[in-house]
């Protein structure tokens, strides 16, 4: 069993050592552990401290790329390198680094194939109260598009199986938490989580400049993923509306008709009326053609997986996922 723990760095020299200082040497269970950091445009000492600290390897990117994709680049990197479960925590520090053989104690054991830590964000201090509502906000919203109960979805320290990773497929440049957790939830990939408390602030996000950025690239994300997984609700939905709202003119007109006896009179309700209908067959249509897009999409997504199986010596990602429930 080999374990490698990816830590995406932007200009981290003086928070990596704090990282490292807690991280675990050995872990029950687990033959090989290794550290590997993403170097996403650094400008300091990054890398000159990790190789100082030990860490084995290193993914370099020439300029910042964002945390989707180095979450991308560092898993593609810890697949070839053999990795048979992958833990990915932040270099500022934020999670307790001493809690990584809880975190993927539920993989050993079978239970899960992807283990998110819960911050427990209504006790972290320097977490405003409006902050808080938007996280747990934002996690009710990400449960409800994936049919997960996962408290703290935003929560970047997790563990993933090797088999999850062949089957989850990064397209956001923004954050992959939420986008990875609305794929799983959607291809009943096990998930549970673990309780954890968050060390001391040590910076600001550099994700993004205000709360509000957060929210809107966040939702965008979510949305997208949604689309991606259910697009026939998002489209059935709008149709039904319309529907509705088409029905209600031609009521309008039969009532009127009723109460007046002029056929000619009050057309203006039929012709908006057939408007709306005409919407409402559109969007059936729409949502046909989705359903269809979206089969072709899982299928493609099968091959992809079997591609990802061949490239990094998985003779079957299925065989090699634990069995569990998915919470």
């Amino acid at each position: 069993m080999k374990v490698i723990v990816q830590i995406p760095c932007l200009n981290e020299e003086t928070t990596l050592p704090l990282v490292m200082a807690d991280m675990p040497k050995k872990i029950p269970g687990v033959d090989v552990l290794e550290y590997l950091i993403i170097d996403d445009g650094c400008t300091d000492k990054t890398v000159e401290v990790a190789r100082e600290l030990g860490i084995h390897h290193v993914v370099r990117h020439t300029r910042n790329m964002g945390l989707a994709r180095s979450f991308r680049d560092g898993v593609d990197r810890a697949l070839e390198l053999g990795a048979d479960i992958v833990v990915n925590t932040d270099g500022d520090n934020q999670y307790p680094q001493g809690r990584i053989p809880d975190l993927i104690k539920p993989i050993l054991d079978g239970q899960a194939e992807i283990v998110i830590a819960d911050r427990q964000t209504s006790k972290i201090s320097h977490f405003s109260p409006g902050k808080k509502l938007l996280q747990h906000f934002g996690s009710w919203v990400v449960n409800k598009a994936a049919g997960t109960n996962i408290p703290d979805a935003p929560s970047g320290f997790r563990a993933y199986s090797k088999a999850a990773l062949l089957r989850l497929n990064i397209i956001t440049q923004f954050s992959y938490c939420m986008e990875t957790t609305i794929q799983a939830g959607n291809k009943r990939i096990p998930i549970v989580s673990v309780p954890v408390t968050t060390n001391p602030k040590t910076r600001e996000s550099r994700l993004f400049k205000s709360s509000w950025e957060h929210v809107f690239k966040s939702m965008s994300a979510i949305i997208r993923a949604y689309v991606m997984y259910r697009p026939y609700v998002v489209v059935g939905t709008v149709g039904s509306l319309l529907a509705v709202a088409g029905l209600i003119p031609f009521l309008r007109y039969v009532i009127l008709f009723l109460i007046d006896r002029h056929p000619g009179a009050h057309l203006q309700s039929l012709i908006f009326g057939s408007v709306l209908l005409m919407g409402a067959f559109l969007c059936l249509a729409l949502s046909v053609l989705a359903d269809l897009t979206r089969t072709n999409r899982i299928l493609h997504e099968e091959t992809l997986e079997q591609l990802k199986a061949l490239r990094y010596g998985a003779a079957s990602s299925s065989a090699s996922r634990p069995s569990g429930r998915r919470r």
